[in-house]
């Protein structure tokens, strides 16, 4: 089976790992990949978003299954080009992109289909948004309705600041969503469809702040770390029955049936699961943890929701370590991420045992030197027995890379490993098996 993945972050490394470990794959190609990705598999260019540039690749190199990486390729139809030349894709269509292009949207759905979510108003003004900040109350939360790389939520205690922000998004699009807050942690679940079969992978928990403590703005995601210890028994089978295959029915009866992955982001909170946001496609920095300790064949099992067949797939296997990602991020970011730094360590940090070093914002420069090319540079994924030693490992290598200007968190899967990570005593799960 040949490959062929579109992207060029640290998710797609993580992609193109787990598809090449496939025994049934006999090659993957990465468009436009990044210089990480080529030490591990052929790259080519290519614009992610031209769907009839992606057709064409993938004729070119008789690709067998395209795995769509990013977000903006899929709401702009590209998976819908591929299925109209016949050609397997994992990745959901335009209509059924909307669930993560629009907020609005994706609320709509989890109305109609019963889905568990928080309150929530689209605002179409500013006086309508402020009185939606005013009936929720603090802490408020502002989501941009569009798509915005995992950036476009704020929560905040400072109404002027929640009103501010609520300002911008209105700038450049016609509503604002405002929610009411939820409490108790999140989980991150990724769920595989085929349009009408949902299976779970594991779950995982992604720190989206900058700073440590859950501290200044939303990034992208410094980390995550699977499985969850904390996690109540029973969890990934409620997400799936209350949430997943709910709305996956609801779509197909649409006639936009969903083929992909559905990242559900969840609080577990005072008043049961809630669905803080969709997704449609592998979320980063989770899936460098869940496809980290993933032991059945991805490829095979991708191929099998492309083509309608994933009730035929057997359960799927994982091992038994804990893993942890750490992100590490260019200086400035992510206001204004500085790039061109020369990056230092990176062969003797991927000569560790059980750690992956995954590129992301990376480029070669004309001395043949990695340098810094984007926001987060590079993810840093280990495994170990259980979350302290995964932990130990994954700060290890990251303590072997540098660049002028590097930061990330100290403290990712921190709480979890030591315990501190609680279920609000309100929350009511379903018996069964959250691993």
């Amino acid at each position: 089976m040949k490959t062929l993945v579109l992207g060029s972050g640290a998710r797609e490394h993580a992609l193109v790992k787990a598809l090449a470990q496939d025994p049934e794959v006999s090659a993957v190609i990465a468009a436009p990949g990044n210089p990480g990705i080529a030490l591990e598999a052929d790259v080519r260019p290519v614009d992610a978003g031209d769907g009839a540039a992606v057709v064409a690749l993938a004729k070119e190199l008789a690709a067998d299954l395209v795995v769509i990486g990013p977000e903006a390729p899929l709401v702009a139809g590209v998976a819908d080009a591929l299925r109209e030349a016949g050609i397997p894709v994992f990745g959901p269509g335009a209509e059924a992109a909307r669930l993560e292009g629009s907020k609005a949207f994706a609320k709509e759905v989890m109305a109609a289909a019963g889905v568990p979510t928080a309150e929530a108003v689209a605002a179409r003004t500013e006086e309508e948004a402020a009185a939606a900040l005013d009936r929720f109350g603090a802490p408020y939360v502002v989501k941009a309705d569009g798509l915005a790389a995992g950036k476009g939520v704020v929560v905040t205690e400072d109404r002027e600041e929640a009103l501010a922000h609520a300002r911008s998004c209105l700038d450049g699009a016609p509503q604002v969503v405002i929610e009411a807050y939820l409490d108790g942690p999140e989980v991150s679940l990724f769920v595989l469809c085929d349009g009408r079969t949902a299976v779970p992978l594991a779950p995982a928990q992604d720190f989206k702040r900058i700073g440590e403590g859950d501290t200044g703005p939303n990034t992208g995601g410094m980390g995550a770390y699977s499985p969850l210890p904390w996690a109540p028994e029973g969890l990934v089978e409620e997400i799936v029955a209350r949430v997943a295959q709910p709305t996956v029915d609801e779509l197909a009866r649409r006639g936009t049936p969903f083929t992909g992955v559905l990242y559900c982001g969840l609080a577990l909170t005072s008043r049961g699961l809630k669905v803080v946001e969709f997704n449609v496609r592998f979320g980063d920095p989770e899936t460098q943890a869940v496809l980290a300790r993933l032991a059945s064949p991805l490829a095979q099992v991708l191929l099998a929701a492309a083509q309608g067949r994933l009730d035929e797939v057997p359960p799927l296997q994982w091992r038994d370590e804990h893993a942890v990602t750490v992100v590490m991020a260019a200086e400035g970011y992510p206001a204004s991420p500085r790039t061109g730094d020369p990056i230092a360590g990176l062969e003797e940090a991927a000569a560790m045992a059980c750690l992956d070093v995954l590129h992301a914002g990376t480029a070669s420069n004309a001395e043949g030197e990695t340098v810094t090319a984007g926001g987060r540079v590079l993810s840093v994924v280990a495994l170990g027995e259980d979350l302290a030693a995964a932990r130990e490992r994954a700060y290890a290598g990251t303590a072997l890379i540098d660049w002028p200007g590097e930061q990330h968190r100290g403290d990712i899967a921190e709480r979890a490993a030591s315990g501190g990570i609680a279920v609000p005593p309100g929350y009511a799960g379903e018996a069964g098996d959250a691993s």
